[in-house]
């Protein structure tokens, strides 16, 4: 159930029929109208827009519209009260019956009061982290981690089919230092003194690698050129790297469904062929780039390269796709998993990417808009940095990683749950805060306690009234008489209960996963001031002594936000608390 869409068809239908009298011209486009939530909750419990964007291609003035469409609406027993606004919006109120059967929706649907049909099944291909495989993944990652897959979770609960990808950076000179590093730790585990030379990974957590090794080769790789064991220690190194990385990310609940290799990509022709499409469609040519920003003539050295023309789709230069030297460039390898993915058959390309790969999105959105002739669209997904504080000082850098702090790290310090949380409670281009004392503090300024306490006072309501022998079976809740269900603090819950299936639509179309965790930190904020008001009016109590059949009705609402809250919890990959220690 959507009852904003169920509203909206009702504006539309009511449009309609002024159509079918003559008081609509004919053809009107109903694409814009909108049914939403006022700005200001005291002016109705609904809004729109309908007069205001017909107005003009009906060649009528807004609240002549309005008005018309006030009475058609006023028909319709769901609606209360129609009435006009300024110069033409329309503000509605509904029946108390409605908000109780939203109540009976979310009792009935149970976890899937609020899925979408809004994907149609859309195949859509989300690809994060991709951290290096050189080390553990570090707080950066964690936030990537988290957004990545909870945006996952919500693309899915809106009707994608979604496949969650990891883009393993094996092809480039990182790992060949990776290599060496390695090295330098199985030379250790030989009793022989590590040389970490500048440039080196310092990290602690190389040790066991280079013991491995050690189990492997004994001694033979000793005094070896690096000819001889680069390609064979890059490549234990790495996969105890990924090994590593997938413990990481299990350790926040992460599960990729498809891990792709960059080394993959070369010798194999998938980069010359994706370059040769670019080619055939007159995208690749020869030339020469301008100077860039900031260097005067004196220092440039014009030389021919082979360029991709990212300008005809959007970007601000031409790119390079080969070097003079006759390698790709970094690039190159990216279009070519690009465009493997589109060949895969993915509707729709989403990207999580740190945001020191700012300067990366125009060029790939231009890739990809290339070699699908325009068909699936790329969204790139930037995640700002994580600041962490611990006792009112920056959180210090891990030894075992040697130069950050590793999720490993934070997760010890302060669970999944709460990490998975409290990383969405920003917009992921926003800068976070993570100080470990306030997210694991009990107050209503911690978000992820807010929520949890709220869902735990739910099923704490549920277990006393067990104890005194009132059916709270979800069917038994929505077959309760709800009709006493009027008081404006319990509509109020009821209405944010309703907003769900809306909010869900809206963060899937943006992309934007944080929009669920402010979502249930308002629901949670409406459900424990219910709560509270019980304190001085009883009769607003989930739990009515000597009279279950008032009882039942009020623990409905208090399950239907639950059974809210457990969804969205679930989105966002945080197990709902059944109670509070």
């Amino acid at each position: 159930m959507n009852l904003f869409s169920d509203i909206r068809g009702a504006v539309v239908q009511a449009l309609s029929a002024m159509t079918q009298d003559g008081q609509l011209p004919e053809g009107l486009d109903m694409t814009a109208v909108s049914v939403e939530p006022p700005r200001d909750p005291a002016h109705g419990d609904m809004a729109t827009n309908a007069a205001m964007v017909l107005a003009k291609p009906a060649k009528l003035q807004p609240r002549a519209i309005a008005e018309a469409l006030a009475a058609r609406l006023s028909a319709d027993p769901r609606i209360a009260l129609a009435e006009v606004a300024g110069p033409g919006f329309l503000n509605l109120r509904l029946s108390p019956s409605v908000w109780q059967g939203v109540i009976r929706a979310a009792l009935t649907e149970g976890a899937d009061f609020g899925r979408s049909t809004l994907g149609q099944g859309q195949k859509v291909n989300v690809e994060f982290v991709s951290a290096n495989p050189t080390g553990p993944m570090h707080v950066g990652h964690t936030r990537g981690a988290v957004f990545g897959d909870a945006l996952a979770a919500l693309l899915d609960f809106a009707g994608y089919a979604v496949t969650r990808e990891y883009y393993i950076n094996d092809g480039g000179a990182q790992v060949d230092v990776l290599a060496r590093s390695a090295y330098e730790r199985y030379r250790e585990a030989n009793g022989l003194d590590p040389e970490i030379r500048e440039g080196l990974y310092p990290g602690d957590y190389l040790i066991p690698v280079g013991e491995a090794l050690k189990e492997k080769y004994g001694d033979t790789l000793l005094n070896q050129p690096e000819s001889v064991w680069l390609n064979d220690v890059r490549d234990f190194a790495t996969e105890r790297m990924m090994a590593m990385i997938r413990e990481d990310l299990a350790l926040l609940n992460v599960r990729m469904d498809v891990y792709s290799s960059e080394k993959a990509l070369y010798g194999t022709g998938k980069i010359e062929g994706a370059i040769e499409t670019l080619r055939g469609m007159g995208m690749i040519y020869e030339g020469v780039l301008e100077p860039p920003k900031g260097k005067t003539p004196e220092d440039w050295e014009p030389r021919e390269q082979t360029l991709f023309r990212s300008t005809a789709h959007g970007d601000d230069v031409d790119r390079p796709v080969k070097k003079s030297d006759g390698s790709w460039t970094y690039f190159a390898p990216d279009i070519a998993y690009h465009h493997d993915k589109v060949l895969r058959g993915f509707d729709m390309l989403i990207d999580v990417l740190g945001a020191d790969h700012g300067g990366y999105v125009k060029r790939m959105k231009a890739a990809v808009a290339a070699l699908s002739n325009g068909k699936v669209p790329l969204d790139i997904k930037l995640i700002q940095l994580v600041k962490l504080f611990k006792n009112g000082e920056p959180f210090k850098m891990s030894k075992r990683a040697g130069t950050f702090v590793t999720l490993r790290d934070v997760v010890e310090q302060a669970g999944a749950d709460v990490t998975r949380f409290v990383m969405l409670t920003r917009k992921n281009d926003m800068a976070l805060d993570f100080d470990f004392d306030k997210v694991l503090e009990q107050s209503k300024d911690n978000p992820v306690f807010y929520v949890q306490y709220a869902h735990a006072r739910v099923r704490s309501v549920l277990r006393k009234a067990v104890e005194m022998g009132i059916a709270v079976g979800d069917a038994d809740l929505a077959s309760a008489d709800l009709s006493g269900l009027t008081h404006p603090a319990e509509l109020e819950l009821a209405r944010k209960i309703a907003e769900w299936p809306r909010l869900v639509e809206i963060a899937a179309r943006n992309n934007e996963p944080h929009r669920v965790a402010f979502y249930l930190y308002e629901l949670a904020s409406d459900l424990h001031g219910l709560w509270n008001r019980g304190n001085e009016d009883t009769s607003l109590r989930f739990l009515q002594e000597d009279n279950p059949a008032t009882s039942q009705s009020k623990i409905a609402l208090a399950r239907a936000a639950g059974v809210v809250i457990s969804a969205g919890l679930g989105i966002l990959g945080v197990t709902p608390a059944e109670e509070m220690r």
